[in-house]
């Protein structure tokens, strides 16, 4: 038999062509990323980090815009004095000033100076581990507080010992405190490991100081408080001259330098290292850090790193920064610019100065500078050369018997504090829950405050993206217009019938993409007669953060800019609310949502100021946010869907009696730990909104019920 051979290229030229042809389109990988080959749209997982940036910069712009007005000393003692009520509003009110109860546990005499090991008590039951070292001889000396950056050795590092080491030798006393989460006060110990359950302090700080966020308290009042206590132990030891006291820290140590300088006056100088940049160049570049750099709503009320530095003036101040640093050296530099005018116009400008070194993260060549700082200011003149050092033995620096305060002397860990707070909330929630006639009034009005919910203003000509056929039902694509500059990508399933059609709005962790594949739950719940809007709100789907770089940017900028994620995304399923009222094969009477695990306070809060959802599923919701607060461990998915204070004012229950009499249907309610709530949590938990449901004679409507249910025909009782 005769055959013909074909050139390669023809035959895979023509292969290709049978891929193409009509008859084969149905073969094709469907694509439903909506913003798949958009220019526009091309950063979606920047698009909630960059939208709340821009109001972030709003804020800041009203604030540059003030100050650059401020010219003369009478001018700038205003500004100050605006400052300190803003950061007394925002960080304090701090706890009374009770009894130290200090003491000694151990004195290490060595060449020239000794070491005396010190606990205190900046707050009764919370124990603060710290080392004082003390130069030899009979006369007042000035004492440097040292503060450390985020290592668990804390003043035991290598760096950290060399500096206090020559401070000392210079002829300083140093007094050196542990951090919360560092050294003999790491908050979530294993003893077992004999090191922290986290990787970091940094993981340490956020765990317990998200915590924190939910009762609006910002974590770093417990560093300040911790530093301010810390003074009051100074002043009391008679080797102190009161009138020389100063300060300094490195990183996270030039965080709360920053922080303890501006509250406590008795400080006469400061020396923040590593930290100062200003908010506008943290959040343009690596974004904002762990809980305890992030101030509750303070952005919101103008506040920047130089009003830390601008509130102590004209006390000496020198700010140490490297030119490698992650924290941007443009704002440093921008930032001492600004505190320099402000000395100025006190007339003392060589009382601040601005120190740098082209190296990356830490003191480096910059800690001379700091030795001859301290020595002018103090006026202890002598050689500012660094020395080398060792280290000390291990045992010199161990305050505790254990080595850790949480198995010696034991006492409270900054989560019992802060339980006790929340319990406090708490019980002022469930008064006004009993004896306020205007209770869910209040919930509904203190609701879209804290979580920042902004009602859309109008509706805007959705994008549509395309459209795929599948039997009996079509996959519509649309990209909605967001709150601001960022898009809503959204899926809709809609039957081939062109009646009017009940429909539910799916919103999954997942995203969009979750369950719409070819037979899963979304197409059940079209076959069964509804249109399925499934959108990507901003943070999640195609507007998430895949790499990993943001993992805590969009929660804390929120929090400082007075807003929430989860009330951004509750104006996002408001969005497509309106989108479905305005199509005609949709029934606007009966526009339905569920969501599942940490999506439902997103439902909860968008249902409770939209009234057009008609009815509500949650699968695997959080069954409070007091849940979270008063156990020592939780799931911090849930971190992400959090209202910052919302505590002070309402809970998950709250908003869910908001919606009686429409019918909400709880489906396996989880518990702190995203594990299934026990009966005695639910029960707990729901007893407010099932009070209300009955006085709406409403009862039936709330349908509380365990895991394992039919989650289409709950949907279906929920659209009766």
């Amino acid at each position: 038999m005769k055959t013909t051979s074909y050139p390669k290229h023809l035959i895979i030229f023509l292969f290709t062509l049978f891929l193409f042809l009509p008859e084969n389109i149905s073969a094709q990988q469907e694509n439903l990323d909506v913003l798949s080959r958009w220019v526009e749209w091309s950063d979606g997982g920047t698009m909630l980090v960059r939208h709340l940036n821009r109001q972030a910069f709003a804020y800041l712009d009203v604030r540059d815009s003030e100050v650059a007005r401020l010219r003369t000393r009478a001018d700038w003692v205003k500004r100050q004095q605006k400052v300190r009520d803003i950061l007394m509003e925002t960080i304090g009110p701090f706890p009374e000033k009770t009894p130290l109860n200090a003491r000694v546990t151990g004195i290490v005499q060595k060449d020239g100076f000794r070491i005396e090991k010190v606990i205190y008590e900046s707050i009764p039951g919370l124990y603060v581990t710290a080392a004082m070292f003390i130069p030899d001889g009979g006369e007042t000396k000035p004492a440097i507080i040292q503060v450390s950056g985020h290592g668990f050795a804390a003043f035991r590092s290598e760096g950290n010992q060399r500096s206090i080491y020559n401070l000392v030798k210079k002829g300083f006393i140093v007094f050196a405190i542990d951090p919360l989460g560092q050294g003999e006060r790491i908050q979530y110990w294993d003893e077992e490991k004999r090191y922290s359950l986290f990787d970091s302090p940094v993981g340490e700080h956020s765990y317990f100081g998200n915590q924190m966020y939910f009762n609006g308290i910002s974590p770093i009042r417990y560093f300040v408080w911790d530093g301010i206590r810390g003074v009051d132990y100074l002043v009391t030891r008679s080797e102190v001259d009161a009138e020389r006291i100063g300060i300094y820290g490195c990183s996270g140590g030039g965080t709360q330098t920053a922080f303890i300088a501006a509250f406590d006056e008795r400080i006469k100088a400061a020396v923040p290292g590593c930290y100062i940049t200003g908010f506008r160049r943290l959040l343009e570049s690596i974004g904002p850090q762990d809980a305890e750099q992030n101030i509750y709503h303070g952005i919101k009320h103008g506040i920047t790193h130089a009003d830390l530095l601008q509130v102590r003036a004209p006390r000496p101040l020198l700010i140490s920064s490297t030119t490698c640093d992650f924290f941007s050296i443009q704002g440093a530099i921008e930032t001492y610019n600004e505190v320099r005018d402000t000395y100025r116009a006190f007339g003392r400008e060589d009382y601040v100065g601005h120190v740098t070194d082209d190296a990356g993260h830490g003191f480096h060549g910059t800690i001379t500078d700091i030795y001859v700082f301290f020595q002018d200011v103090f006026g202890l003149p002598g050689n500012a050369v660094h020395e080398e050092f060792d280290g000390f033995d291990p045992e010199d620096l161990q305050v505790t018997p254990t080595g850790q305060l949480s198995t010696s002397p034991g006492g409270n860990l900054a989560f019992d504090i802060n339980r006790r707070e929340a319990e406090r909330l708490m019980k002022r929630i469930n008064d006004s829950r009993k004896n306020n006639p205007d209770h869910l009034d209040d919930v509904l009005k203190k609701a879209r405050e804290l979580s920042g919910y902004i009602t859309p203003s109008s509706v805007t000509e959705p994008v549509f993206r395309g459209r795929y056929q599948r039997e009996g039902y079509a996959v519509e694509m649309y990209a909605l217009q967001g709150e601001g500059e960022y898009v809503v990508p959204l899926l809709l399933f809609v039957p081939d019938s062109g009646e009017s059609h009940p429909s539910v709005i799916y919103l999954h962790p997942g995203g969009k993409i979750a369950d719409a594949a070819p037979g899963g739950k979304i197409e059940q719940l079209v076959k069964r007669g509804y249109v399925v809007a499934a959108p990507d709100v901003i943070g999640v789907g195609e507007v998430a953060d895949r790499s990993g770089l943001y993992q805590f940017a969009a929660q804390y900028i929120s929090l400082m800019t007075g807003r929430s994620v989860t009330g951004i995304q509750a104006g996002d399923v408001s969005r497509v609310v309106d989108f479905l009222k305005g199509r005609s094969d949709v029934d606007p009477g009966r526009i339905g949502a569920i969501a599942f695990e940490e999506m439902g306070p997103v439902l909860l809060h968008a249902a409770a100021f939209n009234n057009s959802i008609s009815s509500v599923v949650l699968s695997g919701s959080l069954a409070s946010y007091q849940s979270v607060v008063m156990n020592k461990f939780y799931n911090q998915d849930f971190t992400r869907y959090w209202v910052a204070g919302a505590l002070t004012a309402y809970d998950l229950p709250d908003l869910i009696g908001t919606l009686a009499p429409r019918k909400v249907a709880l489906v396996g309610l989880n518990d702190h730990m995203k594990e299934p709530a026990s009966s005695e949590l639910v029960n707990s938990e729901l007893e407010f909104p099932r009070t209300v449901f009955s006085f709406k004679k409403a009862e039936g409507n709330l349908n509380v019920i365990s895991n394992g249910h039919d989650i289409f025909s709950i949907i279906d009782w929920s659209m009766k």
